[in-house]
């Protein structure tokens, strides 16, 4: 099966199970339920769950097995890109060529749907925990990349460095690591956990150079993208002073930065046994990506 066939295998299959969640969204009032499913349902390259299958599949688990924690781990993703619009935060009035949830619902609601996706990421999780050891393990590993120590870690220092004018690698990377290597690498340690910990800190390593070569691809593409390519505002970064790769090593500096990142992701999966072509093209999707 060719790379764009796979890919669209996987992200069909998730896409279903994302349509049956939203379809059992219920809550009062209404606007919360449609809050919720208007930035979920935005589409997108749901590169998370993709990667939870594919590495499922890498090393011979059940991919019904980690559906769920896929589920999560994108609604967790997708109430983070709603407080990330938010004018206190990022400041973005679209969002996959589609006005932002605060545009549509305003921002106290934008909030309220944030909240509602993580509490709801975390009952599914809860709910995994009833299976055994390994999956209360597996659960655990995601709220820790989503929180204090992880992902909101990485945001809370992001906004702390706005606007510096003096840059360096250890903060640009612990902002991207925490930011959005954790959750990335969540979506390929969570499938080695419930398999019994195979190639663990190979897939551990793996997520956390993944992760920083995805968000050093979207500092290049806020240089050099396209707004009807990316669905989202460009050239704001340096507009709003963001601590970034680019402002640390130059455009060119960021793209070799990329193909070495891209080049150690590769090097990881060689050392891993099974079938990993999908895996090694994955990596220079991320690498080339235009959106």
């Amino acid at each position: 099966m060719e790379f764009k066939e796979k890919y669209n295998f996987y992200l069909k299959e998730f896409e279903r199970i994302l349509e049956c969640f939203c379809n059992e969204i219920n809550c009062r009032p209404e606007i919360l339920g449609d809050s919720l499913k208007y930035s979920l349902l935005l589409g997108g390259k749901r590169i998370r769950p993709v990667l939870t299958f594919a590495t499922a599949d890498l090393l011979g688990l059940e991919r019904r097995k980690a559906v769920n924690f896929a589920l999560a781990i994108e609604l967790i993703h997708t109430y983070s890109l709603i407080h990330d619009d938010l004018p206190e935060m990022d400041n973005d009035d679209f969002r996959r060529g589609k006005p932002s949830n605060h545009k549509v619902f305003g921002a106290g609601n934008a909030v309220l749907a944030g909240d509602g996706l993580l509490n709801t990421a975390y009952s599914v999780l809860l709910k995994e925990c009833k299976n055994g050891a390994e999956y209360i393990s597996a659960a655990q590993f995601i709220c820790d990349c989503a929180g204090i120590y992880g992902m909101i870690a990485g945001q809370s220092a992001d906004l702390l460095h706005e606007h510096e004018t003096s840059f360096n690698e250890a903060t640009l990377n612990f902002i991207y690591e925490n930011k959005t290597g954790k959750l990335l690498m969540s979506s390929v340690v969570v499938p080695s956990i419930l398999n019994g910990g195979r190639c663990y800190s190979e897939l551990k390593t793996f997520g956390r150079d993944l992760g920083l070569l995805f968000q050093i691809t979207d500092d290049i593409l806020d240089v050099e993208g396209e707004f009807r390519s990316l669905g989202k505002s460009i050239g704001k970064d340096e507009a709003e002073g963001k601590y970034t790769s680019v402002s640390l090593y130059g455009l060119d500096g960021a793209k070799l930065r990329a193909d070495v990142l891209a080049q150690r992701c590769r090097a990881v999966l060689e050392g891993i046994d099974g079938d990993r072509e999908f895996m090694l093209q994955l990596v220079d999707y991320v690498r080339s990506r235009k959106n």
